[in-house]
């Protein structure tokens, strides 16, 4: 098993690639460099070094030579004793390398700050969530996606009533129409996407849809630097299905949405036929994870690392929810019996 990180041309440190200016830093001389300065002149990759191990489960880092435990769909992470990255050639090449990759935009202080901002008013939020270890735990991965293109021929029959009111004299009139609504088109679907990790939750990886598909760029290795990557462990053919019950019900919706001017409508009968176009492209997509696991149970939250868009649910701590309420009634307690004093002292007097 190849595994590699990018050294400094400069001093030789290893460097990490920084979603703000695009580039890959050195944190030790402050060398700056582009994906260019990394191809010699026939274009081959130059001061990558690249260690070999033959054990499946396991990384020897280049750096320190530690012996790091990595799960079989692992494609990059970071070796715990030195922090440098690594990434896992054998799981980014053939079969598993991605045509194309959209690099992080933001970063992990831009991560922190969202998460903040997402629960600054869960004044009910258990204590794990707002603790600093836990909240520094967020993760940088690009996970696998494929981008299907798909074609639906639909069909939509619904009933539209109108309603029109007046009054007449005495009497307030009202009026229903109703009228047999026929909606078909043919409909294109550019690059639906559909995680291909069983990691990763789809109702989290669909929340923070969309990307901005012009950030994708021909897929490099070094954009990996610093960050952790999945392979795929679903293929296109396992996420067909998915991808073609996300057009489907986009199709439905646009023919409904069509049927305009009615006081009401109700969708009678629908029907479609699903066609892919061309072969999907396999592409990683860059996301900010946190898990915080409360009470036996994984809460996950996710931004895109592309524009921001963040999500998650956090739950609601019983034993605050308490104590705030048994403040609430001593406060309420309190104020009754200086109240009942008040009215015992003037009755006195």
């Amino acid at each position: 098993m190849g595994v590699s990180d990018h050294k400094c041309l400069a001093c030789n440190a290893s460097l990490k690639f920084d979603p703000k200016s695009q580039k890959w830093i050195c944190d030790y001389c402050g060398s700056e460099f582009t994906l260019k300065d990394f191809r010699d002149e026939k274009g081959k990759k130059k001061n990558v070094r690249i260690s070999k191990n033959k054990g499946y489960m396991e990384y020897c880092c280049p750096d320190c030579g530690a012996k790091i435990v990595m799960n079989e769909n692992t494609a990059a992470t970071e070796c715990v004793y030195c922090g440098n990255s690594a990434i896992i050639l054998d799981h980014l090449e053939g079969e598993f390398k991605p045509n194309r990759v959209i690099p992080f935009k933001l970063t992990k202080e831009d991560a922190i700050a969202a998460y903040g901002k997402h629960t600054k008013r869960k004044i009910f939020m258990p204590k794990a969530f707002s603790d600093r270890k836990n909240i520094e735990k967020v993760t940088g991965i690009y996970v696998p996606f494929y981008l299907f293109d798909m074609k639906v021929n639909g069909y939509l029959n619904a009933e539209g009533v109108h309603v029109t009111k007046w009054i007449n004299g005495n009497y307030r009139v009202v009026k229903s129409e109703y009228y047999d609504v026929v909606r078909d088109g043919i409909m294109f679907f550019d690059k639906i996407p559909t995680d291909a990790s069983k990691k990763m939750g789809d109702d989290i990886m669909d929340s923070i849809e969309p990307y901005d598909y012009e950030g994708l760029t021909r897929f490099d290795i070094s954009y990996m630097s610093g960050f952790v990557a999945e392979k795929y462990d679903l293929n296109d053919n396992e996420l067909v299905n998915r991808a073609s019950g996300r057009a489907k019900e986009s199709a439905k919706r646009l023919l409904l949405d069509s049927v305009e001017g009615y006081s009401t409508k109700t969708l009678k009968a629908y029907d479609e036929d699903v066609f892919v176009n061309g072969k999907p492209e396999y592409v990683m997509l860059p996301v900010w994870l946190l898990n915080i696991k409360y009470e036996g149970k994984m809460y996950t939250m996710a931004m895109n690392g592309q524009t921001g868009k963040f999500v998650g649910n956090v739950p609601i701590s019983k034993r605050k929810v308490a104590a705030y309420w048994f403040s609430i009634t001593a406060v309420i307690s309190l104020i009754i019996c200086i109240l009942s004093f008040i009215s015992v002292v003037v009755g006195v007097i």
